[in-house]
């Protein structure tokens, strides 16, 4: 088995990482985006400057927030940056590691050179979305000494299916150009995307909600726009009836959405996906 460590095997380079946004996700399709880079590479895309202290807020919750040239992160845990920030995976497609890594909170300030949003702000989203990969797994290389490999698991997953009635929607008759997504507050939006780009979007973007990987089991073929209104399962959000005052949902599930809306299911099965599987990580250096 190859193992390395991710200072070295780092993010794709800037000119390798359009060929890989069709690869990003995951799991009996293609491996998470693995960016590889020569040193210079990875310093150009590093952050310029991090700060990273052990939170002492004491506080259940945690907040982040990249703006501009500015990542801030208050009283997160590791797992939860490798997860969201690093790898874009869930959880459970991380694994190893000592016990403080899911339980240890930090506050870090990170920022980027000028420069180099300069070129993030040219890029289309997939790309960026990449790129801040990078220069998160080059802090975990750099501060947490992080070092890993990947494995095939066996994990429950949830196959994209038609649903009994028929899709709801049909693939786009003109030739594609390019593609968009774009989620968040119980709004997806998609264009020009295959069922496997699809399957991917939903297991990045609602990682916290489904709580699995996404495959696309369709049979589907060709390009699609797609649009997602549900109500978050983290959310509160809820509708006032005038007539009575009643609270009710604000919407569906994402469940309930994926097959009203699209005419799709997502169905409960087991396949084999490539984890995360940790080698080596500590607390994080002095600042």
């Amino acid at each position: 088995m190859v193992r390395f460590h991710a200072a070295l095997n780092l993010t794709l380079g800037l000119a390798l990482m359009v060929s890989a946004v069709s690869t990003v996700m995951l799991p009996a399709q293609t491996a998470p985006a693995q960016a590889i880079a020569t040193d210079a590479t990875a310093k150009e895309h590093a952050f310029e400057v991090a700060s990273i202290k052990p939170s002492k807020s004491g506080d259940a919750g945690s907040d982040s927030n990249f703006n501009h040239s500015r990542f801030t992160a208050t009283n997160i845990q590791l797992k939860t940056l490798m997860q969201y920030n690093a790898f874009g995976i869930p959880a459970a497609q991380i694994v190893g590691g000592p016990p403080w890594l899911n339980s240890d909170r930090f506050d870090i300030d990170a920022r980027v050179d000028d420069a180099v949003v300069e070129q993030m702000v040219k890029l289309s989203r997939e790309e960026r979305t990449l790129w801040r990969q990078q220069m998160f797994q080059q802090l975990l290389a750099d501060r947490f000494k992080l070092a890993f490999h990947w494995e095939m698991k066996e994990f429950p997953v949830y196959a994209l299916v038609v649903a009994k009635n028929g899709p709801k929607i049909k693939p786009l008759k003109n030739a594609i150009t390019g593609t968009s997504t774009s989620a968040g507050n119980g709004n997806l939006t998609a264009r020009g995307v295959t069922m496997e780009k699809l399957a991917q979007t939903l297991t990045q973007e609602l990682a916290r909600e489904l709580g699995r990987i996404v495959i696309d089991k369709t049979g589907l073929e060709g390009n699609y726009d797609v649009k997602l209104t549900w109500s978050p399962d983290d959310s509160s959000a809820t509708t006032t009836d005038i007539s009575n005052g009643n609270a009710t949902p604000a919407g569906p599930s994402i469940f309930t959405a994926i097959q009203e809306q699209l005419g799709l299911k997502l169905e409960s099965t087991k396949a084999s996906v490539k984890t995360l599987v940790i080698d080596h990580i500590e607390q994080p250096s002095e600042n």
